[in-house]
């Protein structure tokens, strides 16, 4: 059904990078589980009134809850699509992200609602009285909870949304809720076993589990999360495919939203070569950069020396010298600059956040490793973390 309203409804469908599409999808996923969501209340409640079913009725007023969690994504995605103004220059994206937390949280207190009212279950057991209708009412509920979380992980996986995950969760929750109850409803009809407490209880629990990783997901890109692997080499293969560019460094990528990337780098160039022409190139590359994969960039430009033997040599050993230390550092701006009594290595050195080796040890190290070299060799050491890992 989603699908087929999307087809109608959203423009460009297939363009999920354009922020506009993005917020069409959401508020088109929104609206339907609101509709939804009202329409499992007012079954539920009925099966709840028809059977005196506590459990039941509870369900029902938590899918009420959902379609009010659903009214905050909704609101998450029309905020997230404003335009920039003088207050928040960089959009208001991060909208979506703070709906998907308010929903993470909306789905923690219905746990702990939940768990409360098992226990009063398990304290003092209610007899449920069962039907036709009150079964089928049920089933019927899981079957459109199911879908509701298959389309909202699906989209929520297509535009990467991390509000629509969050929901996809709660939908996931809502059917084991509902399977629990309609396991102790059948169980409690068939022996008159009243375990609907016990199941509640499991219910609360994994409900609680769920909450806690759907906020993890909608915290972690509002306190600035590492960006996806897939999204820096797709920039570091496209920036390095033109000639002008012989290497990459510093890149640093800021998430203002989904679709609203901030992206800064710096670029080696010919020191020997036509400032004009390169800085034509470059300004191709951001260009580009936006054009494919929605990216604002902004790439300085670092000149280094490509034709001077004893620099490439020097910068070689280096490159060895700190391999042999970790694999996973590296160099860059290799400079060689001469002095009456001695000469300066001077260049940056990249350390990731979870090295072995704590930073004055790598510049020990290498300090050391290059006063072994054959001449009157100083390392002057920049320390730069890797931002993009």
């Amino acid at each position: 059904m989603v699908g087929l309203l999307s087809r109608v409804f959203i423009k460009d469908r297939e363009d999920v990078e354009n922020p506009k599409v993005r917020q069409s999808y959401g508020v088109l996923c929104g609206t339907v589980g609101i509709v939804l969501n009202i329409l499992l209340f007012a079954g539920k409640w009925l099966a709840g009134f028809l059977s005196g079913s506590i459990a039941i009725t509870a369900d029902a007023f938590n899918n009420l809850s959902d379609a009010g969690s659903s009214v905050i994504t909704l609101i998450g995605f029309h905020l997230s699509g404003q335009k920039p103004d003088s207050e928040h220059p960089f959009g208001h994206g991060r909208m979506e992200y703070i709906s998907g937390l308010l929903v993470s949280v909306a789905i923690l207190i219905m746990a702990f609602e939940l768990v409360k009212s098992s226990v009063q279950k398990i304290l003092v057991p209610e007899a449920i009285d069962g039907s036709p209708l009150v079964l089928l009412i049920l089933v019927v509920s899981i079957c459109v909870k199911v879908y509701m979380a298959y389309y909202n992980k699906k989209i929520g996986r297509k535009i990467h949304s991390a509000a629509m995950t969050a929901t996809a969760a709660d939908s996931m929750s809502d059917t084991v809720a509902t399977s629990a109850v309609l396991l102790s409803t059948l169980v409690a009809m068939a022996t008159g076993i009243k375990i609907d407490g016990w199941c509640g209880l499991l219910v609360g629990a994994f409900i609680f589990y769920s909450g806690i990783k759907a906020l993890k997901d909608t915290i972690d890109p509002l306190l600035g999360q590492a960006p996806d692997k897939e999204l820096v080499d797709e920039i570091r293969e496209l920036v390095s495919s033109y000639p002008v560019v012989k290497g990459i460094h510093d890149m640093m990528i800021h998430d203002y939203g989904p679709g609203r990337r901030m992206v800064s780098l710096h670029a080696e160039v010919d020191a020997k070569g036509d400032i004009l022409k390169i800085h034509d190139q470059i300004d191709n590359i951001e260009r580009k950069l936006q054009k494919t994969l929605n990216c604002h960039a902004t790439i300085h430009m670092d000149p280094v020396e490509t034709d001077n033997e004893e620099v490439k040599k020097l910068r070689r050993q280096t490159a060895r010298l700190i391999a042999e230390m970790d694999m996973n550092l590296s160099i860059h701006d290799f400079r060689v600059v001469k002095g009456e009594t001695h000469t300066n290595l001077i260049f940056d050195v990249v350390i990731p956040f979870d090295c072995s080796i704590k930073d004055s040890e790598v510049v020990k190290k290498i300090e050391e490793g290059i006063r072994q070299y054959s001449g009157n060799y100083y390392a002057v050491i920049q320390i730069d973390h890797d931002l993009c890992q």
